[in-house]
């Protein structure tokens, strides 16, 4: 089958649709900025009408800009950030509430007074018991919203991740589902099972019925129908978590083989193939991408502060007008300003989890000037995923060989520098740094035959940008000290 692939990416930060022709080329792309609700310290909230606006914004302006008929779009692929839950009408798909975000601290006392149970639900899950996490929002919404329950009960109201809101809206309320990836990241989702889990849905009281059904990420997820963008009929064959699908772009299908995509947080995933391998230094074991009903599983560690960082000194002070201007910036920092930035503002993600944590700043100076903020923010990425990296590699017990990056800040070639010799490994930059967009145009080609088979992908992927170490081991080792000394003297501030 040939055809257009259209990719809805749904992030914490903007919205994008991407039109892909059947080489994986770009043809036509747009994008729309989202707004960010904080309504009380900790928390993060987004308004789920002003998501699903930005996507009947920038899905035609990217088929303008592609100058196709839609048509010629052979299916539709949707991405999404992940844990983010919304509540809305099952009748006329309103959002009950704001949607709230992965980045959402309010839910913190609730795990830290049921720490006990931690093992036993990593063991089910994969995940540890963190404000991060779906079921944990799901259950303050009911609580705070006594009446909700009887209407989950009833089948009146749906809930589900954004995945499962936008294929709502874009079916016409036809079809309620969601897919392995997402499911696997609610905490409500058995591991190895690969379905809602029963023992968890009563541990947090979360009515099972309330909850999407679960397909692979490659499969019928529905038509679209009732749209004034689209035509009827367009089949949604693609669905996966924003990381999830950036692997998959990345065409990471096989065992230790490992990408990080730097967004609005940092994600490292490693693949580590159909069996789950449970990690002893508090990573998360996760379900990939999955194109059948074959089991796939991956490593992971999550940064939740990455390019949220930049683009707080770009908005919240004001220290330059695009996020490009960081790399100029960080370029000309006076080396003896030595400036340590631990941008926990929602907590600390992996091998932490630290929930408490906010963000601080170490060395400032009367010479500190907006050159050495920048580097300083750039370089607490870079080490928070060193420390992943070094997590991974004593879980799996062998070293990477090389890291595949991928989003904004991988256009940054002052911080993919500074990642490489943090890491003391080769970073290689994707030539498409939208990756997570082109895993969903994978996933829903794959599924309406586009391409054969997974395989058949990595031809259409080009050459990366490699960036080898040029920092020694010594100086590297000196970093990495002064930084983790800097992250355990926030963790003894925050927690008593």
């Amino acid at each position: 089958m040939s055809g257009y692939l259209l990719a809805i990416d749904q992030g914490t930060t903007s919205t994008r649709a991407v039109i892909y022709d059947p080489t994986g080329h770009v043809c036509g792309s747009a994008s729309r900025e989202l707004t960010q609700h904080y309504p009380q310290p900790g928390w993060v909230e987004h308004d789920a009408n002003e998501i699903w606006s930005s996507v009947c914004d920038v899905v035609p302006h990217a088929l303008a800009q592609a100058n196709i008929d839609t048509k010629q779009i052979a299916a539709i692929g949707v991405t999404n950030q992940r844990e983010t839950v919304v509540v809305w009408d099952r009748e006329n798909l309103s959002p009950l509430a704001k949607a709230i975000v992965w980045q959402d601290r309010r839910t913190t006392d609730f795990c830290r007074q049921r720490a006990r149970d931690q093992d036993w639900l990593q063991r089910r899950t994969g995940l540890v018991l963190d404000p991060y996490f779906s079921a944990t929002k799901l259950r303050w919404l009911l609580d705070a919203n006594p009446e909700w329950r009887g209407r989950a009960e009833r089948g009146e109201i749906a809930c589900g991740t954004i995945d499962s809101f936008l294929i709502a809206k874009l079916t016409n309320g036809t079809r309620h589902v969601t897919d392995v990836t997402n499911a696997s990241r609610t905490l409500l989702f058995d591991l190895t099972k690969l379905q809602w889990d029963d023992e968890l849905c009563r541990y947090f009281d979360v009515p099972r019925r309330w909850l999407p059904e679960v397909l692979p990420s490659a499969a019928a997820f529905g038509e679209t129908r009732g749209l004034g963008f689209l035509p009827d009929g367009i089949p949604i064959g693609g669905v996966a978590g924003d990381q999830q699908a950036a692997l998959f772009g990345q065409c990471a299908f096989t065992p230790g083989e490992a990408k990080c995509t730097y967004g609005t947080g940092a994600f490292l995933l490693m693949h580590t193939g159909s069996t789950p391998v449970m990690s002893r230094n508090r990573l998360l074991t996760t379900v990939a991408a999955m194109t059948d009903s074959t089991p796939q599983y991956a490593l992971e560690g999550s940064v939740f502060i990455a390019g949220a960082a930049i683009q707080w000194l770009r908005d919240g002070l004001n220290l330059f007008a695009s996020n490009a201007e960081s790399e100029t910036l960080a370029a000309k920092a006076n080396p003896d300003e030595q400036l340590i930035f631990v941008p926990g503002f929602v907590g600390l993600g992996a091998p932490y989890w630290i929930p408490e944590a906010r963000g601080v700043l170490f060395g400032l100076t009367r010479g500190t000037s907006r050159a050495e903020l920048a580097r300083a923010a750039l370089e607490g990425v870079a080490f928070q995923v060193a420390d992943l990296i070094d997590a991974a590699t004593q879980d799996l017990g062998s070293a990477l060989k090389g890291l595949r990056v991928d989003g904004g800040m991988a256009r940054n070639d002052w911080f993919l520098q500074c990642q490489a010799d943090v890491l003391g490994l080769p970073v290689f930059a994707a030539p498409n740094s939208e990756s997570t967009a082109l895993g969903a145009a994978f996933l829903a080609g794959l599924h309406v035959g586009v391409w054969p088979n997974a395989e058949s992908l990595r031809k259409l992927l080009t050459d990366a940008r490699p960036f080898a170490p040029k920092c020694d081991s010594a100086e590297r080792e000196r970093r990495l000290r002064r930084w983790r000394r800097a992250v355990r003297a926030v963790i003894g501030f925050y927690v008593e």
